[in-house]
């Protein structure tokens, strides 16, 4: 990036730090640059990575997560969509490593092609035929140049046969990069192009090998690299007042990039300044929880301070009491009665948090949450006189499997006692676990069969979980907005969502007396005599 000051400072910068190096590189950027009305459309990053994929046959690109780098993309396939092969023109394919990121693309590529008047039929979603005899869901818009732009599913296969501009979007989180890259560079024979472009998801990750490959020079790609700051510099955070009608000020910037950094954590290095996380990667993407974050959906917080403790035992049963009452029962009370609960539950006592996460099974099996309780520096008499509260008013309440890994095991081995081993269970979190069920709940949030909370340590718990030697786990790191977590809700709702997939063991008893009730007060001794010889 030009300009006479380099903002590639790790993350850790502070809020005043970053005003001094904005307020220095301001000095020399063209006047226009302040101005109320930035010029063009498009920042100087997104104009750098789409003339450079104009220049190479292959381009690759590693980039910040929020910066537009897709957005601009779409404006680059919709321009050679839509002009005449003798203009370069050739058909485009994206494939981006789910469905909603396939049909926000499209939708994005009729907004340009739209403000570039250009003539194209509506979207369309129709069935693309991915293998003999199977059909897959894809998006298409056609122009009258006679090409169109296809959004395809991440399989190599889908590419075969095809010719055009290959668009591999987030290509750190497709399943089998290398074999998609095999199957796009096959179009470069006829004059195809192809962009690869991800924010990066480990240091072992394939697309990692492909920026090293890129910058060596050695194979001759194209390669564009920008970061968060590089993009606020260029006028990011610009556009977003246009967008929100806000007022720029370097002040508001500044908390602006203050404030997202925090969001991100941990994950801030790798999803904002390109910078790889040691192992495989991450185990969800940041935009796979967004999507499956829901508004509305509450998270209930409870601490108490440390004397309380030490009160008498019957005072701290009435404030928890009370508490329950006021907070949860509402809560509970609003939970479907038609359809089975479940719970997963992760304890800790004084660092960490108790998180206890309720899951509602619908008949179409799609996995609710209808609500989330953490509960911090509470006794372990009041956090499992919670526990009983949330159990015994969740509606069918069908199973719960709890973390029996250190302090866990008194609070597992209470609901045991309570609820029957044939419906709880106590689990030891380790790799061979980790490795049966972190995929299951994978596969939910890609296919939209989950529901969980619009919350920020949430969704910060759930991007700590990383992947190495393959297997998802928790590393030693900290979470959350305040970094006063360690992916405890993540660990509840792997365990919660495990025991939405157990088949417990249901039974029920009817006595003698409410069966006779029942069938008007008919004497049916055959029914209820024991057979000759006593119990079987």
């Amino acid at each position: 990036m030009s300009g006479p000051t380099e903002i590639r400072s790790p993350r850790a910068i502070t809020e005043a730090e970053w005003k001094a190096l904005r307020q220095e590189s301001l000095k020399s950027l063209p006047p226009d640059f302040d101005s109320e009305q930035p010029e063009g459309v498009l920042i100087e990053c997104q104009k750098t990575l789409l003339s450079t994929t104009a220049l190479f046959r292959v381009t690759v690109c590693e980039k910040s997560r929020r910066t537009g780098a897709t957005w601009a993309v779409a404006a680059e396939a919709v321009l050679t969509a839509a002009s005449a092969s003798s203009a370069r023109g050739m058909d485009a394919f994206y494939i981006g490593y789910n469905l909603e990121m396939a049909r926000e693309f499209i939708d994005t590529c009729a907004m340009w092609a739209k403000a570039f008047a250009e003539a194209a039929a509506e979207t369309e979603e129709y069935l693309f035929e991915d293998e003999p005899e199977k059909f897959v869901k894809a998006f298409r818009i056609r122009f009258a140049s006679g090409f169109q732009i296809i959004a395809l599913p991440s399989r190599p296969r889908s590419l075969r046969g095809m010719q055009g501009f290959v668009i591999i979007d987030e290509a750190a989180f497709h399943d089998d990069l290398a074999e998609l890259m095999k199957a796009a560079l096959a179009l470069l024979i006829w004059g195809g192009r192809v962009l690869v472009i991800s924010t990066h998801n480990g240091d072992a990750n394939p697309f990692n090998q492909l920026v090293k490959e890129a910058k060596g020079g050695a194979k001759g790609y194209g390669y564009v690299r920008f970061d968060f700051d590089d993009a606020i510099k260029d006028g990011l955070y610009r556009r977003v007042c246009l967008r929100t009608g806000e007022e720029w000020t370097l002040e508001g910037e500044a908390a602006w990039r203050a404030g997202i950094v925090r969001e991100y954590g941990d994950a801030a290095d790798e999803e904002l300044f390109c910078i790889p996380r040691e192992g495989d990667g991450s185990w969800l993407t940041a935009p796979l929880i967004e999507a499956r974050a829901k508004k509305g959906i509450p998270v209930i917080r409870v601490a108490r301070p440390s004397e309380f403790t030490f009160w008498p035992k019957h005072l701290r049963e009435v404030d928890i009491k009370e508490w329950c009452d006021r907070e949860l029962k509402p809560l509970l009370d609003q939970c479907d009665r038609r359809v089975s609960h479940h719970l997963g539950g992760d304890y800790a006592r004084v660092s960490d948090l108790t998180v206890l996460w309720p899951l509602a099974t619908t008949r179409g099996l799609k996995r609710v949450t209808p609500f989330v309780v953490e509960i911090r520096s509470m006794p372990f008499d009041q956090q499992k006189q919670i526990l009983q509260y949330v159990c015994d008013r969740l509606p069918n309440f069908a199973g719960s499997k709890h973390d029996a890994t250190g302090l866990g095991m008194s609070i597992a081995e209470f609901a045991m006692q309570q609820y029957g081993a044939l419906r709880t269970e106590a689990v030891s979190l380790n790799i061979p676990w980790y490795r049966e069920n972190t995929e299951p709940l994978k596969k939910a949030f890609e296919d939209d069969m989950i529901e969980i909370p619009m919350d920020a340590d949430i969704h910060s718990d759930l991007r700590l979980v990383a992947v190495k030697a393959g297997v998802p786990h928790v590393p030693a790191l900290k979470s959350g907005v305040a970094k006063d977590r360690h992916g405890d809700s993540a660990v509840a709702l792997m365990l919660a969502y495990a025991a939405c997939r157990t088949a417990f063991i249901e039974y029920d008893y009817e006595s003698a007396s409410t069966l006779r009730e029942s069938r008007g007060g008919e004497d049916e001794a055959d029914d209820l005599r024991l057979p000759q010889g006593g119990l079987y």
